[in-house]
Formats: C-alpha cells, structure tokens, sequence
C-alpha cells in the first residue's frame, strides 16, 4: 500500500486496484486526507470490506452488515439498530479482528453493559443485535462460529411483570376521554381490537369495512427523523383483517358522520403518538386507575380475549404476531391463574367419573 502527497492541496490521497465481489478489476482514488496515516488507513479498511476476509476488524464488518440490512428492514428498524450498534456494540468490539472474538471477550463485554441501569428486556435487545451480527457471519462469510452462543445470553425476553387493565379499569378511563373526541376514538380502537398504536394511527376511513364489521391493517405511522412517515406493517403478519365488535363499530359510525368532509383516503385518527402519550398519562390522573404504558392497552385486549376463551393461535392471529410464543409469553403474564383452573377443572372431570 501507498499513499502521495497532493502538493496542490497539502493533502494526502491514496490511489489503487482492486478486485470487486464480482471479480471485475477496479481502481479506486480517495483525497482529502490530513496525514499520510489517515490515507493508508483509510485504505487498508476499504481494501478489508472488499474482500470480506473474516481478518478484517468487527467495525469494518458492521458497515458491510448494516449496508445489507438496509435494503431489507424499514427505516424506524435501522435507526433503533444502528442507536444499539453505534453505543452498545461498537465502543468495545470496533477494533478486534471479528475472527478472534471469543466468548470470554463477549462476557466481559456483558459484565459491562450489565453495569447500566437497563431493563432486562432491554439488555436482551443488546444482546440479540450482536448476535444478529455474527449470525450474518456464519452463514454469508463463513466465520467458523458465533461466540455469542457459547457465551450465553444477558436479559430477558419479557418483563417479569406485565401491566394491562381489565375491562373495568378501561372503563373507568375512557369516561374522561370523552371530552375530546379523536382521543376517546384513538383509545377504543387501540382497547377493543389490540392493534399497535402505529397501525392505529395510519388507519383510514376506507379501512373500514362497516357491512362486514372488520377492520384492515396493512399499514403503519412511524416518526422518523422528525417526521410522521407511512410505512408497511411491523410483519408480514402484521397485514391482516381482524372483526370487531359491534360497541366499537357504532363509535367508528359515528364518529365518520362527525367528520365533515372526510375522504377514503384520509387518516381516521390525524394525531401524533406523542398527542397519544400525553392523552393516556391525562386519562390516567383524571380517572385514577394504575400507570401503564400505551403500548399495555394491547396487552389489556389480550387478556380481554383469553378471559372470553380465545385460544394463543387466535390471539396470535389477531394480534399480528409472527410467533405464537410472542403471545404465549403475553398469556403467562395475563392470565396466571389459568394453571389453577386447569387444576380445579381435572378434579372436577374426575369427581364426576366417580358417580
């Protein structure tokens, strides 16, 4: 490798060929750079991703994993993935060669991140973005193992408790959001149907089927950078028609008829997540129930329908879960005394075979 003085500029600049992945010869040119070290650098990191030599260093990889990725996740996907990568991941693990990180270099980096004040859920969504990393290494660049499965996993994948509200306690909390209209049809579709508060938002009128009582998610409001964006749904799951009942399908009636001048195309619910935020924390204080997040009001549908004996499937379905343990793991929250029921309904099978 070399790098030449650009006497014009009092610059360094590094000029060379290569070998794409397609196998085509290449030459490349790179200026600007303020000491010949920056240059040879620069270059010895280009060179690296170029031949996807597992010698290469972790941070090196990232940008070949996260180009990749791209192409495949939405926009709202990657900002949380790269927040995660750029200040969880990379401070420890940038420099090393990504072939000769080890399961103890991933414990001792664990040991670390566990020193912050993080939920466990969260610490597991650190941990499954470096996982994600070196699973893309195995299986495109043939990196021999992921240490991360020799290390063990940090976290949980859900919370130890799960808050959600009965029906009398929504009830009790929708009486004072009557007051502003959009806020009190906002949170009836979020407690009856159990969408996500995105799909909730990116509704439009011609979502709504009212002859056949269902309701239509094939979309979703993200902020992204500032702005309200549409994208598709969280999953490919997540497009789906789910009914709804007839309590719920009045409000959205008249609600419509209030709204002069509305189109098909427009946005049932024009408001932002953050006006939703503030609402739910209002409804909360005036009405007095328990704190919850907005996100627990779809953790509140699910009990709902498991109480009435809709089965995990069903939920998932509804629900737009690309797995069904998702709702397992919501159902075991909601629902602990299903066990004790199982319980008393086998006594009682058994008392009567007794005569």
């Amino acid at each position: 490798m070399a790098a030449y003085k650009d006497e014009e500029r009092g610059t360094w600049y590094v000029s060379f060929h290569y070998t794409d992945w397609t196998g085509t010869n290449k030459r490349k040119l790179k200026r600007g750079f303020t000491t010949r070290k920056d240059a040879l650098e620069w270059e010895h990191h280009f060179l690296a991703q170029q031949s996807e030599n597992m010698d290469m260093t972790f941070g090196d990889f990232v940008v070949i994993y996260l180009a990749d990725m791209e192409k495949r996740l939405r926009e709202s996907t990657m900002i949380s993935k790269r927040y995660i990568i750029n200040l969880k991941i990379l401070p420890y693990f940038k420099d090393k060669k990504i072939s000769e990180i080890t399961a103890p270099d991933i414990r001792k980096w664990q040991t670390e991140i566990m020193k912050g004040d993080y939920a466990k859920t969260y610490l597991r969504s650190i941990q499954e973005q470096l996982s994600a990393i070196f699973n893309y290494a195995v299986k495109y660049f043939d990196l021999r193992k992921n240490p991360c499965q020799i290390a063990g996993g940090m976290g949980k994948h859900t919370a130890d408790e799960m808050d959600f509200w009965t029906l009398e306690e929504f009830q009790q909390f929708i009486e004072v959001m009557m007051n502003k209209r959009v806020s009190y049809m906002g949170f009836m579709i979020l407690y009856w149907t159990g969408i996500r508060l995105g799909e909730m938002l990116a509704l439009t009128v011609a979502d709504i089927d009212m002859d056949k009582k269902t309701l239509r998610i094939n979309k979703s409001l993200q902020r992204i950078k500032g702005r309200d964006v549409v994208t598709e749904p969280k999953t490919p799951r997540s497009n789906r028609v789910i009914t709804i009942p007839d309590v719920l399908l009045d409000d959205i009636r008249d609600y419509i008829k209030s709204l002069y001048g509305i189109r098909p195309t427009d946005r049932l619910i024009p408001v932002t997540k953050t006006f939703m935020e503030h609402e739910i924390k209002r409804g909360i204080q005036e009405s007095g129930v328990k704190d919850i997040h907005i996100h627990c009001l779809r953790h509140s549908h699910t009990a709902l329908i498991a109480s009435l004996g809709a089965t995990p499937v069903e939920a998932a379905e509804r629900l737009g879960h690309e797995k069904v343990q998702t709702t397992l793991n919501i159902y075991s929250h909601v629902m602990p005394g299903r066990h004790e029921e199982i319980a008393e309904k086998l006594d009682q099978a058994y008392k009567e075979t007794q005569g």
